[in-house]
């Protein structure tokens, strides 16, 4: 499964390999520094500190990357490591991540991840001397999570949470899947982990069922394309190391782990990552916690970590996401447009685009736009979205000439082509996600097919336009030359 690399790749600044949060966020300073800010004052992320000013941020429609150079750690001290957050809020961002052009954030975008997530690069073993995330270990009595400016994001949440990307390994096939999780600080070598029952549930259960402890690692920082990749659609058992080198468009390079060795491989190039274990039959309060909706998921008994190892950078960056907010949704977002994209376009060849929008949390709202031949194809394409991501419940299907990524262009064609008794179809008893806060069972819910296109049978009224040869006798840059043009990406689309 894995080869052996032998010479290092791409190198940045003091040998790290091209695949680092720090050599991103340096990119961004020399090359795009309108998308990043640091922070120098003091700031304490476990009393709300860090996501006031992100909330703040986003009252006045900015979404900056936001390093805290200074935040201070669960004892109260300037912790050792900066803080980077809200790194996903842009697509712009996402876009440069991916190696990608500012230009390209939006349906290019999604149709690059799409591509990607249907490769695997297989991953490259490198020693421990070749390690970034080798430069300081810790394992046992010297394991303390208080080192971290770990974040409380919201009021009600009981204590400051680890929101990144812990990994299992299925013992069965040997894959490894990553996600998105979160993790509640319960002590200085314990965590808590929420898990629903998705991948990395089914692979804790396999443990549990043959009362072995799980092994877990929590990548707590890495490159953007890391964690996005980590979201990917692939099914259940697919490596998740090789997907996420296809996404970043190189090999993830692996090094053995501290309590496992080689039985379990981590990222060589992160900057965090925290190991440890589930042990078999126990659960605790863990919850509530502001989650992706932006509401509370509610208090629950699940699963604990303990934490045997810690390893990372010498001046390793801590990173969080801020939940339920644009960091979390453009996040969610970009993965599943390509999924979905990709299977439409395999049964109505006619979809021009597919945008999971903000508002509708980057999961729950799903615009679909489509050249319709003939009657029926986008109803069928918005049923493929609805059966390939369980997050999606509400589809509004529009004509090619709609942009799915203007949402003020959605809505009109809501407004102009839709009658409710003849154009929306509701789907009862389908299972929905136990975050959604409308539902009223833990698991069924309801799905909505809004198609708003013209139909094929009769006639209908044109929309009106400008003519196309003075929209192309006339441009703005010739008349308005400072007038800003740009709208390739932000935290809205």
């Amino acid at each position: 499964m894995f080869g052996r690399a032998r010479t290092p790749r791409g190198t940045c600044r003091g040998g790290d390999m091209t695949l680092s949060l720090r050599s991103f966020i340096e990119s961004l300073e020399r090359d795009h520094p309108d998308l990043i800010i640091h922070v120098e004052k003091p700031m304490n992320p476990a009393d709300f500190e860090a996501t006031a000013l992100l909330r703040h941020l986003e009252r006045a429609d900015r979404y900056p990357l936001v390093v805290f150079d200074r935040p201070l750690n669960l004892h109260g001290e300037i912790a050792s490591f900066p803080l980077a957050t809200n790194i996903y809020a842009d697509r712009e961002r996402c876009a440069l991540a991916l190696g990608l052009g500012r230009e390209q954030a939006k349906l290019p975008l999604s149709l690059e991840y799409g591509e990607r997530e249907q490769k695997r690069i297989s991953p490259l073993v490198v020693s421990r001397a070749e390690s970034p995330v080798k430069e300081v270990v810790k394992v046992g009595d010297d394991v303390d999570l208080r080192e971290f400016p770990i974040v409380r994001h919201h009021h009600m949440d009981p204590a400051p949470y680890i929101d990144m990307t812990p990994v299992m390994r299925d013992p069965d096939l040997g894959a490894y899947n990553v996600a998105f999780l979160r993790n509640m600080y319960k002590g200085p070598r314990k965590l808590g982990i929420h898990m629903s029952p998705r991948h990395n549930w089914h692979i804790s259960r396999k443990f549990e069922d043959r009362n072995e402890p799980t092994p877990v690692v929590i990548v707590v920082s890495h490159h953007p394309a890391f964690h996005l990749g980590s979201l990917n659609v692939s099914p259940f058992q697919t490596d998740d190391y090789e997907v996420i080198g296809s996404i970043a468009g190189e090999p993830l390079r692996l090094v053995a782990s501290e309590t496992w060795g080689e039985d379990f491989m981590v990222p060589a190039d992160a900057e965090l990552v925290i190991e440890g274990e589930i042990p078999p039959g126990v659960r605790e309060v863990e919850g509530p916690f502001g989650e992706f909706p932006g509401t509370y998921g509610p208090q629950r008994v699940r699963w604990t970590i303990d934490v045997r190892a810690i390893t990372h950078r010498r001046d390793a960056i801590y990173q969080d996401i801020f939940v339920g907010h644009p960091d979390n949704w453009v996040l969610g977002a970009i993965p599943k447009e390509g999924s979905i994209y990709n299977r439409i376009k395999g049964v109505v060849p006619t979809v021009r685009g597919v945008h999971l929008p903000s508002s509708g949390v980057g999961r729950f709202h799903c615009h679909i736009s489509v050249d319709k031949k003939v009657d029926g194809e986008s109803k069928q394409a918005a049923l493929i979205a609805l059966g390939e991501c369980d997050f999606v419940k509400h589809v509004f299907v529009v004509d090619g000439d709609i942009d799915p990524f203007k949402e003020q262009e959605v809505m009109w064609s809501v407004a102009t082509r839709v009658q409710a008794d003849q154009d929306v179809d509701i789907i009862k008893n389908v299972k929905g996600n136990t975050l959604d806060p409308s539902q009223t069972d833990d698991i069924m819910g309801a799905k909505m097919i809004i198609d708003a296109t013209r139909p094929i049978q009769r006639p209908f009224p044109e929309r009106i336009r400008v003519p196309d040869e003075a929209m192309d006798r006339i441009r703005l840059e010739d008349c308005l030359p400072d007038y800003p043009t740009s709208d390739a990406g932000g935290a809205g689309s």
